[in-house]
């Protein structure tokens, strides 16, 4: 069975009315069991991230300052989200999160969370609802270990991957590749080892040629032992945020693809659910469920070829 990362506090109270989706973390996971997509027992509970972990990424005096809430309010207002307790728990866990799907993807080949790909946090500080870069912190970690020599990170949330770009621009070890819609967040981008800006309202089909034409090189580039991938429903047409256009089977299909390559390779892959934005959360769950539906399909056909 396909483990999956999940906890508690993934979720914590923001005020009425915040635009960021808080409740989706803990509706997705229930409806994973709830439709039959896994079950409870398949749901790995991580720790807290440590702040030597966090330090592999990110200046400890940014690290102290959201911590202990002494960040400032341009810093604050650049986030997105107003600081509480509840929240630093919230997001240290979150990086926990994604450290512990990079383990459990070494060990079983294919690992999802059900949080992460927060991209836009930078070394020193956070902006678009990014705080901590979970991507970068688990990279990192998986590299200190020497658990792995080369990872790749996919990136196919509809916004840029600055944050991440950032970190790793001067890190042979990390191969950056986001793949978004060129006219959108952030204004300013930093380049990636590899940009695919696509324009606004491409949909499914030329969305899918584009992946289909860029991946297999990269992956025969880059040869990675680990990828991690940011699976962001973004990009979907009914998204609030998202410009690409592409639908729920335009989702699937993309999905389906990135991993199946990857597993083609023999390359573990750890998933993160990355952005998304709707007002109804049961339908925003739903649409980041399909990376797990789609893992779930890539075992399943794997074992039927194996029969």
């Amino acid at each position: 069975m396909i483990p999956f990362v999940y906890h508690p506090d993934y979720v914590t109270p923001l005020p009425e009315g915040h635009r960021f989706p808080m409740p989706k973390f803990g509706i997705l996971r229930d409806l994973l069991i709830d439709d039959g997509v896994a079950t409870a027992e398949q749901f790995h509970e991580p720790v807290k991230a440590t702040r030597e972990q966090l330090e592999l990424v990110h200046a400890s005096e940014y690290v102290d300052a959201f911590v202990s809430g002494s960040l400032d309010r341009d810093a604050v207002r650049r986030i997105g989200l107003p600081w509480s307790e509840g929240l630093v728990n919230r997001t240290i866990t979150a990086v926990g999160g994604t450290i512990r799907t990079a383990e459990l993807a070494l060990e079983h080949g294919l690992a999802c969370n059900t949080a992460g790909g927060t991209h836009h946090a930078h070394h020193d500080f956070g902006s678009g609802f990014c705080i901590l870069n979970d991507l970068a912190v688990a990279a990192r970690e998986m590299l200190r270990r020497g658990l792995v020599q080369q990872v790749l990170i996919i990136d196919l949330d509809v916004h840029q991957g600055d944050g991440t770009a950032a970190v790793f621009a001067n890190d042979a070890r990390v191969f950056t590749w986001s793949v978004h819609c060129e006219k959108n967040f952030p204004a300013r981008k930093v380049p990636s080892d590899l940009d695919t800006p696509l324009a606004v309202g491409v949909g499914d089909g030329a969305y899918l040629e584009v992946l289909s034409a860029t991946l297999p090189e990269v992956l025969e580039r880059v040869e990675p032992d680990l990828v991690m991938y940011d699976a962001g429903v973004d990009v979907h047409v009914d998204d609030k945020l998202g410009k690409l256009e592409l639908s729920d089977a335009g989702l699937l299909a993309r999905d389906r693809y990135v991993l199946e390559s990857c597993r083609g390779h023999g390359i573990p892959v750890a998933c993160v659910i990355g952005g998304g934005y709707h007002a109804d959360h049961e339908v925003l769950a739903r649409r980041h469920s399909t990376v797990h539906r789609a893992a779930a399909a890539v075992l399943a056909e794997e074992a039927r070829v194996r029969v």
